[in-house]
């Protein structure tokens, strides 16, 4: 039985290695284009919208930081991070909220 699985496991391998490499090679071909485009633009920095921010950053957490030393050009992982955290302080800050409700009426009484 055991002798069975070992060409599925084989084939199960080069399949994930061919998809990996697959991966790497667009991955490669991104970092390349970001930099065509980073020298384009040249040195003047660059200003980004609240909802470019906002995608950035939500891709920037699924990726993590060790891998974004690797592969962000256009920002550096501390501040893409820092932009996660502001967003996740905003999703739970209930300021806007609470001046929304409100507050229960005085009493017209008077001692």
């Amino acid at each position: 039985m055991r002798n069975i699985l070992n060409p599925f496991r084989f084939l199960v391998i080069a399949l994930a290695g061919w998809m990996n490499q697959k991966q790497q090679y667009a991955i490669d071909y991104l970092r390349e284009e970001n930099r065509v485009l980073r020298e384009q633009l040249g040195t003047r920095r660059l200003r980004f919208t609240d909802d470019q921010r906002r995608r950035l950053a939500a891709k920037a957490k699924l990726v993590g930081r060790r891998w974004l030393n690797d592969i962000a050009d256009l920002v550096t992982p501390d501040t893409l991070l820092a932009w996660h955290r502001k967003l996740i302080a905003e999703k739970y800050d209930g300021s806007a909220k609470r001046a929304r409700t409100a507050s229960r009426p005085r009493n017209s009484r008077t001692s």
